[in-house]
């Protein structure tokens, strides 16, 4: 089950709210466990293993949790409070075991790929093993405590709107909501909102961006022509965005209706000077997990310059790999640090002084590095990245079609001058400009119109981060 779905849209959704406000808070917490089960048992055709492995999840951290307080005390009681601030032997066991079991079945499922074939990625795997992860060792470094009530953690890690594909939630971020929420009509209103314009960004803007890109890999690349080759990488640029936007949105609207404050996890990318900053702005609480628990750890940027690279480097290597396992991957997070590497050795201070300089690069780099990300075939890689670059290539590859890429201007011209307004930021200032005006509920109620039609003639796809 998505968001974008029928089923979802007037299903799921109504019967799960009208039952929910109807329960007292406690209550409210147990059905949010048990609803977003069903929520993700739709998702992976209720196959039993993926359910159970989701269950051991919430209930092994509860109690790997509750163990690291028990060795605190302990060693509280044994030691005195001389010795508070450290770390007993029990509790870094528990954790490595703990983060051993989390990352074994992510790297078991997600990696096994390079070497197996037919193994079945378990839909969210990635999210909430990197959520509940980070509930751990926040325990472990004294930055929460543990949850005492095994509903509430399940209702943390399970929440549906964020189960899937995030964003990646802090448990300190709503440890207070899972205890007091209120939930009046104003947050509803705005929560049908923020869901409105996300759905529209999805169905309206990505699905119909996104049949650009099919149509292209359905010619074959080729024969495409260089000007169509730049034209579907753009298309899938704006694919990508929009349709991973657009769930984050879906997912702050839904928290806002369930009394939840989810964080952003877009910050309109499109328009940063570099690369530094588009990965500050793009997927920001996935940056931010891998900065709390794996650069700072590393010592971040406080032992000198090689070792910030050597942090870097193993970060990126880190973000491509969890993005699946495909060499492409690889290769795009190494792109990624190299080009991080030669900002910060002083291309940024140009970029950030010259403006029109820095989004020209970006302009460039953005659609040659989610090529990278999209193509998975090596060799097919290569001959996209020739059609980018004909320069390189050797002798005529395929046969063009004349006129290509003007047939596909005339056919995806207005969703794509349409994306690249959108990426601006310009929607969302007039939106929360406007947002209680009666004409702006108007725009609204078309734009869910026009998405519910497109979603009932299938004229739908997948987010693209399930895969992930």
């Amino acid at each position: 089950m998505v968001f974008s779905s029928m089923e979802f849209l007037f299903l799921f959704l109504p019967l799960f709210l009208l039952v929910y406000y109807l329960l007292p808070l406690k209550g409210k917490n147990v059905f949010l466990f048990f609803g977003s089960l069903v929520f993700y048992g739709f998702g992976i055709a209720w196959n039993i293993y993926y359910m159970v492995l989701i269950i051991a999840s919430v209930i092994l951290n509860f109690l790997a949790a509750k163990g690291i307080e028990h060795c605190r005390r302990k060693k509280r009681i044994q030691d005195g409070e001389e010795t508070a601030g450290q770390n007993s032997t029990g509790e870094k066991v528990i954790l490595i075991l703990s983060l051993c079991y989390n990352f074994g079945l992510l790297l078991f499922f997600k990696y096994a790929g390079f070497f197996v074939q037919n193994i079945i990625l378990p839909i969210g795997i990635s999210f909430y093993t990197f959520q509940i992860t980070s509930y751990l060792i926040d325990v472990y470094r004294k930055k929460t405590r543990p949850e005492q009530d095994v509903m509430r953690l399940g209702a943390y890690l399970t929440m549906f709107p964020q189960l899937i594909a995030g964003p990646i939630v802090n448990y300190s971020e709503v440890y207070k909501q899972l205890r007091k929420r209120k939930i009046t009509l104003v947050s509803c209103n705005h929560g049908l909102q923020f869901f409105t314009l996300g759905l529209g960004f999805k169905v309206l803007l990505a699905n119909q961006l996104g049949n650009l890109w099919e149509d292209i890999q359905t010619i074959g690349y080729e024969s495409i022509s260089t000007p169509l080759a730049w034209l579907g990488i753009l298309a899938y640029s704006l694919q990508i965005y929009f349709d991973f936007y657009g769930y984050s949105l879906m997912a702050v609207g839904l928290g806002k209706l369930l009394g939840f404050r989810i964080p952003d996890n877009f910050r309109q990318p499109y328009m940063s000077l570099s690369m530094t900053e588009f990965w500050r702005r793009w997927h920001i609480t996935l940056g931010r997990w891998f900065r709390e628990y794996v650069y700072i750890p590393l010592g971040g940027n406080r032992k000198g310059k090689a070792r910030q690279f050597l942090n870097l480097l193993v970060v990126w290597l880190l973000t491509g790999l969890w993005h699946g396992a495909n060499w492409n991957f690889i290769f795009w997070g190494l792109l990624l640090f190299l080009i991080m590497s030669v900002e910060k050795a002083g291309l940024l201070k140009i970029l950030e002084r010259w403006k029109i300089v820095g989004h020209l690069y970006m302009c460039f780099l953005i659609p040659v590095t989610w090529a990278i990300f999209a193509i998975t075939d090596p060799f097919m890689l290569k001959v996209y990245l020739l059609k980018l670059f004909p320069f390189f290539e050797a002798g005529s590859q395929g046969v063009v079609f004349q006129g290509d890429f003007e047939k596909y201007v005339g056919m995806y011209g207005i969703g794509l001058l349409a994306g690249l307004i959108c990426c601006t930021g310009l929607v969302e200032k007039v939106f929360i400009k406007w947002r209680n005006k009666f004409w702006m509920s108007l725009l609204l109620l078309i734009i869910f119109g026009a998405s519910v039609f497109c979603i009932y003639r299938g004229l739908n796809d997948p987010f693209l981060y399930y895969r992930f």
